[in-house]
């Protein structure tokens, strides 16, 4: 089984802030709120959360899959 990674680098697609945040372990995130400008994330078409659209990793679910 590969090793999980459950931190992850978010970067706004408004502003270009990146955050590094702790993803959840089995759930997915479908809103989040960009910590420098505020705008709202949420996933693009055909992903299940924020992370797996707006960040260096996929989240742990897809990470499983």
């Amino acid at each position: 089984m590969p090793k999980i990674s459950y931190e992850a680098t978010i970067t706004c697609p408004k502003c270009g802030y990146s955050h590094k945040e702790i993803m959840p372990e089995d759930s997915c995130l479908v809103r989040y709120e960009c910590r420098n400008c505020g705008y709202t994330m949420i996933p693009k078409e055909g992903d299940c959360c924020v992370f797996c659209s707006y960040s260096d990793k996929k989240c742990p679910p897809m990470q499983i899959a």
